[in-house]
């Protein structure tokens, strides 16, 4: 079998230019005059500051450890869709935006854009659209990323299956692009963001589809629950027997032709379990390098996020499911980018 191309779903800009922050700090300092700025013109940053952030970072590490692609988003606690109103996130979004799309557009063999929505707590998610088909129609984006929670780990928004959401999923349906549903920031001091309110998250996300009957109404939808899902594969049979309490369908019927998996598990026994109890047509390779987990493991010697080594090293994957991991699942989950690789020939 030919090699496959290593095509990472989960990579976030965590290494833009310092004067992104910057911009960000002057925004939060002024959000109650906003008149003071600053405007989305004063932020400068040229290609070659992008290069360098990138050619230093993520793209020296893609080639140490064998990737080829990255489906690249805005950094996730930067997202902070708590922070001011929607006019806030609609400027900041489109600014992250903007920079992933250079990002793209100076390294197109190695990153392509998904999208940072401009949610806000208590604002109706139909107003993200424009963002989202300009990310999409304008900036060849193939998917977006989902913040089930904007009010920064409070949880004041409707669950995934409320109507309030439809929108935003009929727009994805349209477009032919899945969502990572990812959450940002937490500002509640009960949980830590990447510790707990991350996987809390992803755990959360999977329990409200597996309680409503979201995909009867949207059949092609596609979600990817990141960081291997969380506490689902894990606790498989809790979720297996709660459904059979509810009377839904077998959770392969019910849920896993429409949510899929990745593999941001950071040791290899976290793998194993993901590979083995998950199905792997619903397992996606994905880092998110330079992301939360950033150290080294004294116990192998490698980075924690090398999650390349733990497919690579595991016993239980041939090179069929190898491939599906690595290449074909993301063409299938992901058609726009299915398309934008093959008018490249691959």
């Amino acid at each position: 079998m030919q090699q496959p191309l290593i095509i990472d779903c989960h990579g976030h800009y965590t290494t833009a230019p310092k004067a992104l922050e910057e911009w960000r700090n002057r925004q939060i300092a002024n959000l109650a005059t906003p008149e003071r700025g600053p405007k989305p013109s004063e932020l400068r940053i040229s290609d070659d500051e992008l290069r360098e952030s990138i050619e230093t970072n993520q793209l020296r590490l893609m080639k140490q450890r064998g990737s080829d692609l990255t489906i690249f988003s805005p950094r996730a606690s930067f997202m902070a869709h708590h922070i001011g109103d929607f006019n806030t996130s609609a400027t900041w979004a489109a600014i992250c935006n903007e920079l992933c799309y250079r990002v793209s557009a100076l390294f197109p063999e190695h990153f392509i854009g998904a999208a940072m929505l401009p949610q806000s707590p208590g604002v109706a998610p139909s107003t993200c659209l424009p963002e989202l088909e300009r990310c999409v129609n304008d900036y060849g984006f193939v998917g977006i990323n989902l913040n089930p929670d904007p009010s920064g780990g409070h949880w004041t928004s409707p669950p995934l299956s409320d109507r309030s959401w439809y929108p935003v999923y009929e727009k994805m349906v349209e477009l032919d692009i899945p969502a990572m549903v990812h959450v940002s920031t937490s500002c509640n001091a009960c949980f830590h963001t990447t510790g707990a309110h991350y996987l809390n998250a992803d755990t959360t996300a999977f329990m409200q589809c597996l309680t409503s009957d979201l995909f009867l109404d949207f059949p092609t939808l596609k979600f990817i629950i990141p960081h291997g899902g969380g506490a689902v594969p894990y606790h498989w049979g809790r979720f297996r027997g709660l459904a059979q309490e509810m009377k839904k369908p077998l959770l392969k019927d019910h849920l896993l032709n429409n949510i899929f998996f990745d593999t941001c598990v950071y040791h290899q026994p976290g793998i194993d379990l993901l590979t083995k109890v998950i199905p792997v047509d619903n397992i996606l390779f994905a880092s998110e390098m330079i992301g939360a987990v950033r150290g080294i493991d004294p116990e192998t010697g490698f980075h924690y996020d090398d999650t390349k080594r733990y497919i690579d090293a595991s016993t239980q994957l041939g090179a069929d499911e190898r491939y599906k991991i690595y290449e074909g699942n993301a063409r299938r989950v992901f058609p726009r980018l299915n398309a934008a690789l093959e008018t490249r020939g691959y």
